[in-house]
């Protein structure tokens, strides 16, 4: 017997430094939202996610091809922050402005949310791929279930400001965190802003 015959055949080891199981893809996908978070979808490369996640980049564009779809599965699993808002829309109309602003703000300050919701905002900015899922997941969505039925350009408007709007005030509290509002208790927020929002729902102009 030769002494190559002697020697166990050798299989090539995978690439990354973890098994490419359903645990690698959720590390992945945390260390995506996390930098993304601090640093915006420009700012945070492959290699940085990867190294933060334990693995090889090639891992990760085995499991979600490109940085874009990386921060596409980032708001679609990373958190329930859509359904959440559509579902405080629901109920009387005439408190809906209260519940969604109350829902919005605590997304953001949410653990299990908040992260996200910065990570695509602030990804938004720099990657188109961002600002359509940012405006499909939220702003699409909350139309819809204000309007009902199409046809109605008014309360289409209304929705859009409130989304705006609520969205404006997101900016200034949690990203570029200006004084006073960013350390202003919560409610006292939500009872600024939420008699705004109420009348965007229920279409008045103000005119």
């Amino acid at each position: 017997m030769s002494e190559t015959d002697e020697q166990p055949t050798r299989r090539k080891r995978p690439s990354g430094r973890r098994t490419g199981d359903s645990g690698t893809r959720q590390a992945i996908l945390g260390a995506a939202r996390d930098l993304f978070a601090q640093h915006g979808y420009t700012g945070a490369s492959m290699r940085a996610i990867a190294g933060r996640a334990g693995v090889d980049a090639g891992l990760i564009r085995h499991f979600f091809g490109d940085k874009s779809g990386l921060i596409a599965a980032t708001l679609a699993e990373g958190t329930t922050a859509p359904d959440r808002l559509v579902a405080a829309l629901r109920g009387d109309p005439g408190t809906a402005g209260m519940r969604l602003t109350e829902t919005y703000f605590a997304l953001w300050e949410a653990p299990d949310t908040g992260p996200t919701l910065a990570a695509v905002l602030r990804s938004a900015f720099t990657s188109p791929k961002a600002m359509d899922l940012l405006r499909a997941s939220v702003g699409t969505r909350i139309q819809e279930q204000v309007i009902g039925v199409h046809g109605d350009p008014e309360r289409a408007a209304g929705a859009a400001l409130a989304v705006s709007h609520l969205l404006g005030v997101a900016i200034a509290r949690y990203v570029i965190e200006a004084e006073p509002l960013a350390t202003m208790d919560r409610a006292d927020v939500v009872a600024r802003v939420a008699p705004a929002v109420q009348r965007y729902l229920a279409g008045e102009s103000g005119r």
